[in-house]
């Protein structure tokens, strides 16, 4: 198989270290400032990203490539809850672009189920960024009376 789209594959899955470890973090800083319905969406995409990691280490070790192990980015700790969410969005804007190159040059190297796998991703990052989307407007729009309401 090709040594492109193995590369293709465990950057997507550096990426996706990058983001269990910066979601996990945010999700306990704000578990101890007490926001815990926001700290268990974090923990839930957190988990999702982790299935993401297991799915593309998968593919790799098929493809007979070795998976890394090595985050492309070290997590952010101490932002507040803008900054946490800016910073997610962010993550999940880098991923949306590069799954989307991933999957033509999949397609370019004939290889359709990392194009599919990629394209999975896709739909499942698209949600993540969503979410944030959406948390951050209404933090902009209600500031801290929506703040009050992650309380618990």
């Amino acid at each position: 198989m090709s040594k492109k789209v193995i590369d293709l594959l465990n950057e997507a899955r550096a990426r996706e270290l990058s983001a269990i470890t910066q979601y996990m973090a945010q999700h306990y800083e704000l578990e101890d400032q007490d926001f815990g319905k926001l700290a268990k969406k974090l923990k839930e995409i957190g988990i999702q990203e982790m299935k993401h990691a297991e799915a593309l280490a998968e593919r790799i070790l098929f493809l007979k490539g070795e998976p890394t192990s090595k985050p492309d980015a070290t997590a952010k700790k101490g932002q507040s809850i803008a900054e946490m969410l800016k910073t997610d969005m962010a993550l999940e804007s880098q991923a949306l672009k590069m799954y989307n190159e991933a999957a033509i040059i999949c397609a370019q190297e004939k290889d359709q189920i990392s194009k599919q796998l990629f394209e999975k991703l896709l739909g499942e990052e698209e949600g993540h960024y969503n979410d944030f989307e959406n948390i951050k407007d209404h933090v902009d729009k209600m500031g801290d009376a929506y703040l009050a309401t992650l309380v618990g």
